[in-house]
């Protein structure tokens, strides 16, 4: 199989010669080997495995995302991706990056919420003139 990982700006990771993956959904984990069946997932945060015959496993720590399979390619799309092979490295990784998004996004909300409010006064006041 063939596998590309895509976020929003770039491509992630671009994969030939995919023996297996696994993937989480909100309804469970779930494996795909190259002759299943064409299908589309919706995917939730956790770890996405693949295998190569020459990389071994490999996991990806992804947020939530789509994944498509048609033939013998693999599209997944999601927002956030960390990639390793030690499962505690990785997950150090993910607590590090994602945690410090978190912040960013939350500082961004307090200050689009002072915009939004200041724009709303700015609009009432100007209703009443």
């Amino acid at each position: 199989m063939n596998i590309k990982i895509l976020l929003p700006f770039q491509i992630f990771a671009e994969k030939i010669g995919v023996l297996r993956i696994v993937a989480e959904t909100h309804h469970g984990s779930f494996g795909i080997l190259p002759n299943r069946l064409d299908c589309a997932a919706a995917l939730s945060p956790g770890i996405l495995t693949y295998e190569t015959q020459a990389e071994g496993e490999i996991y990806v720590a992804i947020d939530e995302g789509v994944l498509v399979k048609t033939g013998q390619d693999v599209l997944i799309s999601v927002r956030r991706a960390l990639v390793g092979k030690d499962l505690s490295q990785l997950r150090h990784s993910v607590e590090q990056e994602f945690l410090t998004l978190n912040e960013q996004e939350k500082n961004v909300r307090i200050v689009m919420s002072k915009l939004e409010v200041g724009f709303l006064h700015r609009f009432a006041s100007f209703r009443h003139e």
